[in-house]
């Protein structure tokens, strides 16, 4: 028999571990890959940013779904949350199932780890769970403080400070609804002819077929489909929003007219297509902050006292200064200072892991995808060669 009547005989345990070990092992070991983003993806994405830094807008997620969908849409809700808080974007959190109201808390938390100067009230508001979602959404459209009445923590709205500027769909002028079934419908139907709503949606892949038709009619502004919809926002996030130049000041200050000089960098096209943005998204680890001399002087100006301590740790390859984080030990970082030490650390364009992880699991979801297509071609030419083998006796 030749390799490919072999085949035909394999007994399929052996696909099936195949399979499943095309799956594990990139999880258990990522790589390197690039995701190209889709133009939904971008245009949410650029939606929200339009709203950083300013006090008369904010973003409004709706959660709509339970523990079952939660591993293609939870990364939506990660990423969408981190690149709010890193570009200084209120945002709103509401949901319209009893269940999700700890998946609400459960996405909040795990961003606010990494973000200890955020504030409940202050950068973000949770309504949690809400019943009667026809009223809330078209009552929102009027007042929503009269309409939400208090947050998850019992506060009356009207005395949060996140609350001014903040009247209605005017100001609150996204909504973005994370769901497994009809997604968006309640504010495409109601919120978005009456009040001019913008709507996007995050959606499990199977989904997201019957979202396209209203991209295509402009009834929604964007989309996040499945693992791969996470994945692109996750990247977006990582070459724009968590943008870091290594000597910037980024505390918070205003330019003449009185506007808040952002952290990241806006979107911009050229920025995703230019060779050095590869470096930014490496979900391996990475422990070496590379700057310029040009940078590293201007970094270090930040920081005269650490001095000394900078360049006893820097090396130098290909008339780059490199800083190797790993050297830097306890008694070191505490010389330093936390925030020498975190921005140094920030530097090295380390993603944490839970704002890789859609990513890492498209890296599985591709292998494994790889490795059925090439048994569905050799088990084809397997029996075609079985079937001509047969019509020559």
């Amino acid at each position: 028999m030749n390799i490919f009547e072999r085949l035909q005989q394999l007994d399929r345990r052996y696909i099936y571990i195949v399979v499943a070990l095309a799956i594990i092992i990139p999880l258990m070991i990522p790589y390197n890959s690039d995701n190209v983003t889709s133009p939904p993806t971008e245009n949410l994405y650029q939606m929200i940013d339009s709203f950083a830094g300013r006090e008369d807008r904010a973003v409004l997620l709706s959660f709509y779904h339970d523990a079952a969908t939660m591993p293609e849409l939870f990364p939506m809700e990660v990423a969408i949350l981190r690149h709010c808080f890193e570009r200084n974007i209120k945002v709103f959190t509401v949901g319209w199932y009893t269940s999700t109201a700890p998946l609400i808390d459960y996405a909040l938390n795990t961003v606010k780890e990494e973000y200890p100067d955020i504030k409940s009230g202050v950068d973000y508001c949770n309504f949690g769970y809400k019943p009667q979602i026809m009223a809330m959404v078209l009552g929102m459209g009027d007042n929503i403080a009269t309409t939400m009445n208090t947050d998850a923590e019992g506060r009356k709205l009207e005395s949060l400070p996140i609350m001014k500027g903040i009247n209605n769909y005017n100001e609150m002028n996204l909504a973005v609804e994370f769901s497994g079934s009809v997604a968006g419908y309640y504010w495409m139907y109601y919120a978005r002819p009456k009040f001019g709503l913008n709507v996007a949606v995050g959606v499990t892949a199977v989904m997201a077929a019957d979202e396209y038709p209203y991209l295509q009619s402009g009834q929604l502004i964007g989309m996040l489909a499945g693992l791969k919809g996470a994945a692109e926002y996750e990247k977006l996030v990582d070459v724009f929003a968590a943008y870091r130049e290594p000597g910037r000041d980024y505390s918070i200050k205003f330019d003449a007219d009185g506007n808040k000089l952002l952290p990241g960098r806006p979107f911009g096209r050229e920025i995703l297509n230019d060779e050095s943005t590869k470096k930014l998204i490496n979900i391996t680890t990475q422990t070496k902050a590379e700057f310029t001399p040009d940078e590293y002087n201007a970094f270090l100006a930040k920081y005269p006292a650490q001095t000394p301590i900078f360049n006893s740790l820097k090396t130098e390859e290909d008339g780059k200064v490199i800083v190797d984080v790993t050297k830097i030990t306890p008694e070191l970082r505490n010389q330093m200072g936390e925030n020498a030490f975190s921005e140094i650390n920030r530097l090295t364009r380390n993603i944490v892991y839970k704002f890789k992880v859609a990513r890492i699991g498209m890296n599985a979801q591709s292998v494994a995808h790889i490795m059925i297509i090439v048994f569905i071609v050799l088990g084809n030419i397997g029996y075609f060669i079985q079937k001509a083998k047969m019509a020559k006796k």
